[in-house]
């Protein structure tokens, strides 16, 4: 079975189209207009194994915020749907990712329950035209939409876009691992469902 999803999103604030494939080949076409959004959701497609493509029409003339928090948004709808009741997946994924003078932590569990906790206090504002508190908007909004607990830390930096881009690719890692498929073809959960 396919474990993809298409995810359609109009507000007055974005318009957004996002198709995410599980077990794709890494590779991702993001167009958001913000261009290190872009990088980073890139990154977070290769190192999870995800087919991932992302078009938004958002309000940037205010600032980026609706912009980043929808796109979570979207990829966490993506993320639930495309993992179905999650029979089979190893729900856990961990990465400690260096990034030159950066290290960033990320462990998560699809179980259904949404939790987010962040340890980062940026190293700077702004990364080009993206401003780095969003960081948090983004990783809460996909969290609460995909129903993961995710536990983020930044335990070094000095550098913002080596910061925020060591967690996106963190996050992909996690991610990949998670939603592997294991041996036993069973909802990974001692209650028999997740959520």
């Amino acid at each position: 079975m396919a474990r993809t999803a298409l995810i359609e999103r109009k507000t007055k604030e974005t318009t957004i189209t996002l198709e995410l494939h599980l077990d794709g080949d890494g590779s991702a076409r993001v167009q958001t207009g913000i261009g290190f959004f872009d990088h980073c959701l890139q990154a977070l497609a290769f190192h999870a194994g995800f087919y991932l493509q992302v078009a938004v029409q958002g309000d940037l003339e205010v600032d980026g915020h609706h912009t980043v928090e929808d796109v979570g948004i979207c990829l966490g709808q993506a993320l639930a749907k495309a993992l179905g009741n999650k029979a089979g997946i190893m729900r856990y994924g961990s990465c400690l990712l260096p990034m030159d003078e950066s290290l960033a932590q990320v462990a998560l569990d699809i179980g259904g329950r949404p939790y987010l906790r962040l340890a980062y206090q940026p190293g700077a504002a702004m990364v080009g035209e993206f401003d780095t508190c969003l960081v948090e908007e983004f990783l809460r909004a996909m969290t609460n939409h995909a129903g993961l607990t995710l536990h983020v830390s930044v335990l070094a930096g000095g550098n913002a876009h080596h910061e925020v881009e060591a967690v996106f690719k963190g996050l992909g890692r996690a991610l990949r691992q998670a939603v592997q498929i294991g041996e036993r073809p069973v909802i990974p959960s001692t209650k028999g469902v997740l959520g």
